[in-house]
Order: C-alpha cells, then structure tokens, then sequence
C-alpha cells in the first residue's frame, strides 16, 4: 500500500499538500464547496497583532504565467483570529493549521507570538520575513541574514510548536541564511515566497498597483523557487516546504525530488480550487505507477542518486 503521510517537524501530515497563506482565507471559506479536511495542511491568511486593512488601490494584476499582487497583509488581527477563526479552523481536522505570521518590527513578531504561542489548533507557525523593518529603512527582514535570526529566535522564545522561516527569493544567496535560520533554532523552512515586481498602464503612464511593486507568484516563477529548494535542500539539514508555480502533480513531484518534504499549492487556487485534491491524488498515482512504496524515499531524490 502506497504510503502518503509523512511526518514534517514531528507533525504528521496525511499528505505532502499544503495551500499558500493569502491564497486560502482560512480554508473555511472553501470548505462549502471544497474538502478541505483531505488537505495535508492550511497555511493561513498573514496574521499581524493588529488588524490591518492592507493597501489601497489595485492589489491584482495578472500577468503572463502569474499573478502580481500587493494586498498588504490585510487580516482581522490576532485575537479575532483566535476567537473566532480558529475554532472554525479546527473542525477541518485532520488538515493541519500553519498559522502564518507578520510584523514591521521585532516586536511585533514577539508580541504576534506569544499571543498565539500556546493557543491550542495551531500545529505550527510560518513566520513571514518578507516584510519591510521599518527601523531599518524598510530593509525586508529576510534579506539579511542578521536581521532574520533574530526574528527566529523571537518567535522561539514564545512558543514550543515548530518555527517554519518563510525565505525571500528577492537576495543573492539564499543558501547563506537557510544556513543562518538553522543556526537560530528554525525547525523548518518554507521557500519560496513571491518574486518582486511591478507593472504599468501605458495608457495611464503610471504604475498598475496601488502600492506600485508586488509579488509575483504562478507559474513564471516556478524554475527559481525549484533552484533555490534543490540548491537549500543539500546545505542544510532542517526539512524544506516548497512552493511557487506549483499548479499540477508534476510540478508537484519536481519539487519532492529536488528536497521539499513538503509542497504548498498558491496561486493555483484562483484557477482551480480543487487542485490541492487532484495534486494530492496525482502524487498518489505517480508512486503507484512507479512501484515507490513510501513518499519519503522520493525526497531529494533527484540529487541523492
């Protein structure tokens, strides 16, 4: 019988699928029409300790093979999260609840933690460095390796469930802080966030998104995120989730091979929101076919050979 579930952190999963913060709610919103409890997990919407309304003016932009947007971490904040999402959130068992968190200083990541550090449902967090500090200037976090520890060790100090670091493809050596996130104690890694990007209205002659540069995310950039996972997987001995352009089972099973424990499925979603399900049972069928017993024995296999 072909083996799926996997342990990731010392979570077991029942499935390598996982959805993308910012591009799932808080999964209750598809569960009407969608199963969400076959799910491996839910990343949720970026949280902040505050709420926040995001940024004003254009947020989306389609663009070819992806989707720019800017929307600014808009999110109700952590204690509505808490009390009235997450037990929403928990009846979507046995999916597992990533809650992704953010900040625009240390602070706030150590305020956001131990809020919700011991609440009980969240099986893990996905910290959010792709943020601007602004005490820096609005240097991204995950740009320097400095800065990103410390966020590490701040989220650590506020709660014993595992710490997933979410990495910036936006730097020239991303192996070199995976390196440094391990040293501060990062149980895992989650990688890629979006690419930096922008577009203009040539009618308007003036930049599409309110905020004039976002994420790019979809297919375009699913070669750099498989890069950088292959590149992080063999440098560091934490357990990878992979993402970015993941929109079918292959894409899927590229990223398996190339490291990742675990895969996040994003943009997609705006496509087809059920292909989560049908990544799921395309990696199930592609094991069968291939006579590979467990899902383990396919991780990194592409460069452990």
């Amino acid at each position: 019988m072909t083996k799926t579930a996997l342990s990731f952190c010392g979570i077991t999963f029942q499935n390598p699928v996982t959805v993308a913060s910012g591009t799932y709610g808080f999964g209750i919103e598809y569960n009407q029409f969608v199963d969400v409890d076959k799910i491996g997990g839910v990343m949720t919407k970026g949280l902040t300790i505050e709420p926040r309304r995001g940024n004003e003016g254009v947020r989306l932009q389609e663009t070819y093979g992806g989707l720019l947007n800017c929307i600014g971490l808009e999110n109700p904040g952590a204690d509505v999260f808490a009390k009235e999402y997450l037990p929403q959130m928990k009846r979507l068992a046995p999916c597992k609840i990533i809650a992704n968190i953010a900040g625009a200083t240390l602070e706030d990541y150590e305020a956001i933690s131990e809020r919700l550090g011991a609440e009980d449902g969240i099986d893990a967090f996905e910290v959010n460095i792709s943020c601007p500090n602004v005490k820096a200037g609005g240097m991204a976090f995950g740009t320097d390796g400095n800065m990103a520890a410390q966020v590490c060790k701040a989220v650590k100090k506020h709660t014993k469930r595992p710490v997933i670091m979410k990495l910036s493809p936006n730097v020239t050596d991303i192996v070199a802080i995976a390196k440094q996130l391990e040293a501060a104690g990062a149980d895992g890694l989650s990688l890629i966030n979006t690419l930096l990007g922008m577009a203009i209205d040539i009618n308007q002659k003036a930049p599409v998104l309110g905020n004039v540069m976002g994420g790019l995310s979809g297919p375009a950039i699913k070669p750099v995120g498989l890069r950088m996972v292959w590149q992080v997987a063999q440098n560091v001995a934490i357990p990878l989730i992979g993402m970015g352009g993941i929109t079918n089972w292959q894409d899927a099973v590229e990223y398996l091979l190339a490291g990742a424990s675990l895969i996040t499925v994003g943009t997609a979603n705006f496509v087809n929101p059920l292909a989560p399900l049908e990544i799921s049972e395309g990696i199930e069928n592609y094991l069968k076919a291939q006579k590979i017993d467990d899902i383990q024995d396919i991780i990194g296999l592409a460069w452990r050979k």
